[in-house]
């Protein structure tokens, strides 16, 4: 499979889009003045919520974690929360922080995931951003070297931050996790807060947190199958963050 790509500035990536974030992007956003949106899915030791395949990489951007008598792995993605234009779009649809964006918009269109591939049917972009520019896809190969260098500071980033992540949402009271493949937790913490944390948990020797985690579940068949490996299962109406299901309705 062969893919060129140019992009023509049609913005559409920059509208309702949370944009996955690298530790320090996310203070800057919260700097700045945008919203960061903290998403988090997990997967039982046992391997329930994660296809075998996908394991190596999933356990490299997770944090060990405990959940009653279960080991559980657990994956924090701090995002800028976007509904509708990027804040940092002007009038003619360009980026105001271009130089300083984020690494996932440097990336875009490429996935981060190394187990999903480049599909542009299910992208944005026109037709015309397919159809002419530089070769990126070269026999199912990335060939934009210094792309494929993004994407790998991206994955890397995702790696050394979890701890520092797993920190923040403990002084956070961010505790509950989703599934993995059934849904996500998503928080809206409180910017100032947020960057008051971060900047003192950098301040600190990480440790292990002694806080366990729980898992919110779309149903009582994923909650029997999570109870029954061990883990704890919340049943409180969510107070301070939204169930985001994936499951088919």
């Amino acid at each position: 499979m062969n893919t060129t790509f140019s992009c023509v500035g049609c913005g559409k990536c920059c509208n309702d889009h949370h944009v996955p974030l690298t530790l320090a992007e996310a203070r800057m956003w919260a700097a700045d003045g945008g919203q960061v949106i903290v998403l988090v899915e997990g997967f039982l030791g046992n391997g329930l919520g994660l296809p075998v395949q996908q394991r190596e990489h999933a356990e490299r951007r997770s944090v060990v974690v405990q959940s009653g008598a279960c080991e559980a792995y657990v994956a924090i993605t701090f995002a800028a929360y976007n509904v509708g234009p990027c804040r940092n779009l002007d009038e003619d649809n360009l980026c105001r922080i271009y130089e300083r964006r984020p690494l996932v918009c440097r990336i875009y269109p490429m996935e981060i995931n190394p187990h999903i591939p480049l599909n542009p049917a299910i992208k944005e972009c026109p037709p015309e951003s397919w159809e002419k520019g530089p070769d990126l896809i070269i026999g199912g190969e990335l060939v934009d070297h210094e792309l494929a260098e993004l994407i790998q500071r991206s994955r890397q980033a995702d790696r050394d931050d979890i701890r520092t992540k797993d920190a923040i949402c403990a002084s956070l009271g961010i505790r509950t996790t989703a599934l993995k493949g059934d849904g996500f937790t998503a928080y809206l913490p409180d910017m100032s807060a947020f960057a008051t944390v971060i900047d003192q948990v950098a301040q600190q020797p990480l440790t292990g947190s002694d806080s366990e985690w729980q898992f919110h579940v779309s149903g009582d068949d994923i909650a029997g199958q999570v109870l029954a490996a061990g883990a704890h299962v919340a049943t409180e109406t969510p107070l301070n963050y939204a169930f985001i299901s994936l499951r088919a309705a």
